[in-house]
């Protein structure tokens, strides 16, 4: 792999279950550094985003409901998924 550039990142955690309407303070906004990697002699192409999407069906995921059925699992408060 080549070693790339050292960019910043930010990242939008979850930091407790969310109860009722999601609120701001339910989430955190983490800055890091990484460094951008491409594998040598790959098509592969780094893309940036420039917009977080948060669909009606991540709601559930944010929530702890006991004895529900999910088709998946809800997320991890603190981790990055």
């Amino acid at each position: 792999m080549a070693e790339g550039e050292e960019v910043s990142n930010k990242q939008v955690i979850l930091t407790e279950y969310v109860k009722g309407f999601p609120k701001e303070s339910d989430f955190e906004v983490r800055t890091s550094k990484i460094r951008l990697k491409v594998p040598e002699g790959s098509d592969a192409v780094l893309v940036k985003n420039l917009y977080l999407s948060c669909d009606p069906y991540m709601r559930s995921r944010m929530q702890k409901l006991e004895g529900a059925y999910r088709y998946v699992e809800p997320f991890t408060p603190g981790s990055v998924s």
